[in-house]
C-alpha cells in the first residue's frame, strides 16, 4: 500500500497555494505594547498577528531609534513564535528606506511580514517593494519577506488590481479612516463606523474592489479598525459584516480584547470543519481521485476549498478530529 499523501503535496502541485494566515493583525507601536502582545500570543495561541508600528508608533525624530528596537524585541526570545511584522513609513516620508535597512538587515530572517502604508500608486509600491527586495539581496536573505499593502487612497484603489499583482504580495489592507479622510467630506465622518462604513456606497464599492483584487491574485483581503474599543459586540458584529457580505478574511485589531472578537468571527463553523475532515479523510484514501461524498461528487476544485477550511480551523484554535488532525497535521 502507497504511503497517504498529504494535501500540500497532492493539491497544488508547483502552483502558489492560498495564503494561510491568521484572521487577526494586531497593531502595537511601543516597546511595552509589543512585548504584552506578544506574551498575549501565549496566553491565546496563536490566532493573531503582531504588526509592530513604525509609522504611527515612532515619536518624530525617534524613526531609528524605534525601528532599532523593534529589531532587538524581533530577536528576543518573548518572539519566539515568529509571527510578529512590522508597518514602515510611507514613500513620501524621509524615514521609510532607513526602517527597511534597519529591519532587514537586523531581522529580515524573522519578520512576519512587512506593510506599506499610503501607497499611491502601483508604481510606487513597486518600487518600495523593489527595494525590500534589494536590501534583502544584499543582507544574503534568501527567504521572500511577504509584504502587506495599504489600500487607503484614491491612486491605490485605482491601482489596486495592479497591485495585487505584485512580488511577495500576501495581503491586501482597507485603510479606511485616511480613505475617508481623503474624500474631503463627501463621506461623512459617520461612516467611520458601522452600519455606514459597509452602506455608504463610496466605501461599499471600495472594499469590494479590495477583496476582488486580492482574492483574484491569490492575496488575503484586511479589513479595517473598528474605532471603539471597548465593546468586543461591535468588533465581532464588525468583523462578521466584513467576513460575511465582504469577503474579508483578516482585520486589523487596535486594542487587545478585539482580537478574539474577530478571531470568533471569522473562523469556520465547526459543522463545516467536520465535513471537511471526512472528505478530505476519503479523497486522501482514493489517492485524491473523484468520490462521492453523502450523493455529491468531489474531487480536487473542493479539495482544495475543504484543506483551506482546515487550516483556518487550526489556526484559529478550532477543534479538529483526532482522525483528520492525526492525517493533515501530526
Amino acid at each position: 500500500m502507497s504511503p497517504a499523501v498529504h494535501p500540500d503535496q497532492a493539491l497544488f502541485g508547483g502552483e502558489k497555494p492560498f495564503p494561510v494566515i491568521p484572521s487577526c493583525e494586531h497593531f502595537a507601536g511601543s516597546e511595552k505594547l509589543i512585548f504584552k502582545a506578544l506574551a498575549l500570543q501565549d496566553t491565546l495561541g496563536t490566532i493573531f498577528d503582531i504588526t509592530c508600528d513604525c509609522e504611527d508608533g515612532a515619536a518624530a525624530g525617534q524613526e531609528r531609534e524605534h525601528a532599532e528596537m523593534i529589531v532587538r524585541v524581533l530577536n528576543s526570545a518573548a518572539n519566539k513564535h515568529r509571527m510578529a511584522g512590522a508597518r514602515i513609513h510611507d514613500f513620501t516620508h524621509s524615514s521609510w528606506k532607513q526602517d527597511v535597512d534597519i529591519l532587514v538587515r537586523g531581522a529580515g530572517e524573522v519578520l512576519a511580514y512587512i506593510t506599506i502604508p499610503k501607497s499611491t500608486s502601483a508604481i510606487q509600491a513597486a518600487e518600495m517593494i523593489g527595494y525590500i527586495q534589494t536590501v534583502a539581496a544584499l543582507n544574503n536573505i534568501s527567504r521572500e519577506i511577504p509584504i502587506h499593502v495599504l489600500i487607503e487612497t484614491h491612486g491605490a484603489l485605482h491601482d489596486v488590481y495592479a497591485i495585487a499583482a505584485l512580488p511577495w504580495l500576501q495581503v491586501l489592507d482597507f485603510g479606511l479612516m485616511d480613505f475617508v479622510s481623503g474624500h474631503h467630506g463627501a463621506i461623512p465622518a459617520s461612516a467611520m463606523r458601522s452600519p455606514g462604513q459597509f452602506e455608504h456606497r463610496l466605501l461599499a464599492r471600495a472594499k469590494a474592489e479590495v477583496v476582488s483584487a486580492a482574492l483574484a491574485h491569490g492575496v488575503v483581503p484586511a479589513h479595517n479598525v473598528t474605532l471603539d474599543l471597548k465593546n468586543t459586540q461591535t468588533t465581532f458584529e464588525d468583523a462578521s459584516r466584513a467576513r460575511n457580505e465582504f469577503g474579508f478574511m483578516r482585520m486589523w485589531s487596535i486594542y487587545p480584547t478585539q482580537i478574539q472578537a474577530i478571531v470568533d468571527a471569522m473562523k469556520p463553523d465547526y459543522g463545516e470543519v467536520a465535513v471537511a475532515s471526512n472528505i478530505l479523510l476519503a479523497a486522501q484514501a482514493a489517492d485524491w481521485g473523484p468520490i462521492q461524498y453523502e450523493g455529491e461528487l468531489h474531487d480536487r476544485a473542493t479539495y482544495r476549498y475543504f484543506w483551506e477550511v482546515l487550516q483556518k480551523a487550526k489556526l484559529t484554535g478550532i477543534q479538529i478530529p483526532d482522525n483528520a488532525a492525526a492525517a493533515f497535521f501530526g
